[in-house]
């Protein structure tokens, strides 16, 4: 399905979307709770990933891991184009643990942009497979063949202070739940102005936009499993459903309608 210049498409294998998009749409700062690959097809874009501020053009594949604040605009006038498959994490631990013959589930992408042609080229494999055939004997060789290929070195789980974990967490337990600072910082032990300074410091994200996107998961969670867009709009804490759309066209450039269509 198309929301502008965004497309979903059925994939072969359950818990996977994949997404193409033609766009000069700049994003914000967001996360995914999924981990996503994708190829730029032309022009470029600059983004500040959880790993850095980077750069890709066309024929670089980029990462992002779940949870991890990014954005990205384009470079130029002229937008820029790729192909994403996002995957759910139970799909990359589970090809961890084959990967690994057994002894860790743990994965994570080390590198936001790869300039490599034979991952390029694996990739485009992978992208076919996924969204051209109801066989998933081609799509589940490609993508183990293209995530042994980066799963190399981990990088350390990143830090959070006891005090922002805490806070986190009082928005973890219930996303659609109304807290204030005062509430996150009875949590934390800090002061109302100590949260919001080291949240920043150390999530990337203000208190306020990472329940933003906490709800916005829960959300795409919910429409993916059928829920009406009023009543996902409801339970994931939003005001109505106007602003839930508003929110998700803001963060992945397709609207709640859409996605909708394509997951179902």
């Amino acid at each position: 399905m198309t929301a502008g210049r965004f497309r979903m498409r059925p994939c072969a294998i359950s818990g996977v979307e994949a997404v193409e998009a033609d766009s000069a749409h700049s994003f914000g700062r967001h996360m995914h709770d999924q981990f996503g690959i994708g190829l730029i097809l032309g022009g470029a874009q600059k983004s500040a990933s959880g790993r850095g501020p980077v750069e890709a053009g066309a024929g670089d594949i980029i990462t992002v891991n779940p949870g991890e604040v990014h954005d990205g605009c384009p470079i130029g006038d002229h937008g820029r184009s790729w192909r994403m498959l996002y995957f759910d994490p139970a799909v990359m631990a589970a090809l961890a643990l084959d990967i690994s013959n057994g002894r860790t589930a743990d994965f994570v992408f080390t590198d936001p942009v790869i300039g490599d042609r034979q991952r390029a080229r694996e990739f485009h494999a992978l992208y076919a497979g996924m969204t051209e055939t109801k066989d998933t004997l081609a799509p589940e060789t490609a993508l183990l063949q293209l995530v042994a290929s980066l799963a190399g070195q981990r990088r350390e789980t990143q830090f959070l202070p006891p005090a922002i974990s805490r806070a986190r967490e009082r928005i973890d337990d219930d996303p659609a739940a109304a807290v204030t600072l005062g509430d996150l910082a009875a949590a934390s032990g800090l002061s109302r102005f100590q949260v919001v300074r080291h949240f920043n410091e150390a999530t990337g994200m203000t208190p306020h936009a990472y329940l933003v996107q906490r709800r916005l998961a829960v959300v795409r969670q919910l429409i993916a499993k059928g829920t009406s867009l009023a009543d996902a709009s409801f339970a994931g804490g939003f005001a109505d459903q106007s602003h839930m759309t508003r929110t998700f066209v803001r963060a992945y450039g397709i609207t709640p309608g859409a996605y909708a269509l394509a997951a179902g």
